[in-house]
């Protein structure tokens, strides 16, 4: 199986700068970094792969104005050759249409709820990424998503997922609607700002609201969340903010932080998050980065759980 996908990409590679209506090209990220960290019973160093990625993705034009795009991107643990028991483990994968209408895509996808989110986590795929203190960060399968096309500074997003039998909404029967599950999202940037409204129903048992503001000025680009969510049990209903703020000393090194704090209000547990970090770029497509992060998981009458990591590494896109 390694041997026949990388065989695939290498034929992709070939007819990729072929010329003529095809565009598509082979793209990836590696990321390593060695880190120690201590959860309160342990304190061990790890040597993680962060998400490094291996992807083709492009567009055919099939008459003016309207193309198929496609992607195909798989996560590469380049640390121990082991993703979860995989050599590739599938990410967002997905073929579509787009036009002057808009973008429609089918596949397995990030949900709108997630994409909306911008990029005001400033440690994504680190032991800080905001996904290890908040819902709604997911990727699903069966995914069908539609985007419009932006105006005026104006886009939304509708994504349904069909359950196949699973019960998503657990009132004891089977799902099997177009739209067993739902993501959405409605955003507006201009210059500097961006500013979205998404959630999610019956998706990874939640239903979700959250709220994000991302503004820039000069060096300074500062990042918000608001989220409420809720199981579909009722016996988790959360509400939480998340704030991040990154700083360019020059053009070479840039300063990060964020914290994230969210509480369930049905029993009073609390989990919060806090990171600080800094990022050297060495070229246009590398960097190096250091980092700390803690993270704390509070339960009524019980300990906190405590989580704690500082690490250094590397990053490099292609």
């Amino acid at each position: 199986m390694k041997n026949l996908i990388i065989t695939v990409f290498s034929l992709l590679a070939t007819f990729s700068f072929a010329e003529g209506p095809v565009d598509g090209k082979i793209y990836g990220k590696a990321n390593l970094s060695v880190v120690s960290q201590d959860n309160g019973d342990s304190d061990e160093w790890n040597l993680n792969s962060n998400a490094s990625r291996l992807g083709i993705k492009g567009k055919t034009s099939i008459s003016e104005g309207l193309e198929i795009i496609y992607q195909a991107e798989y996560e590469i643990c380049i640390d121990s050759g082991d993703c979860k028991g995989q050599t590739f483990k599938q990410r967002n994968t997905f073929a579509g249409i787009k036009g002057n209408f808009g973008t429609l895509v089918a596949g397995k996808r990030d949900t709108p709820t997630k994409l909306a989110q911008k990029k005001i986590d400033l440690f994504n795929d680190l032991e800080g990424d905001i996904k290890n203190t908040f819902e709604g960060e997911n990727r699903v399968s069966n995914i069908v998503a539609y985007t419009t096309p932006s105006m005026n500074g104006f886009s939304a997003s509708l994504a349904m997922i069909p359950a196949e039998g699973d019960d998503v909404d657990q009132d004891g029967s089977d799902d099997t609607g177009l739209n067993d599950g739902m993501s959405y999202s409605l955003s507006y940037s201009k210059n500097n700002l961006y500013l979205a409204i998404a959630g999610d129903q019956d998706i990874d048992k939640q239903d979700l609201t959250r709220a994000i503001a991302h503004y820039k000025i000069n060096q300074l680009t500062l990042g918000f969340m608001y989220q409420q969510n809720e199981n579909n049990l009722g016996t988790k209903d959360e509400s939480g903010y998340f704030v991040s703020a990154a700083y360019k000393l020059d053009k070479t090194i840039s300063l990060k932080a964020q914290y994230g704090s969210i509480e369930d209000d049905a029993d009073g547990d609390e989990e919060t998050t806090f990171s600080l970090g800094a990022d050297y770029k060495l070229a246009k497509n590398t960097k190096l980065f250091a980092f700390y992060t803690d993270n704390t998981d509070s339960e009524m009458d019980a300990d906190d759980d405590e989580f704690s990591a500082i690490g250094i590494g590397m990053e490099h896109k292609f």
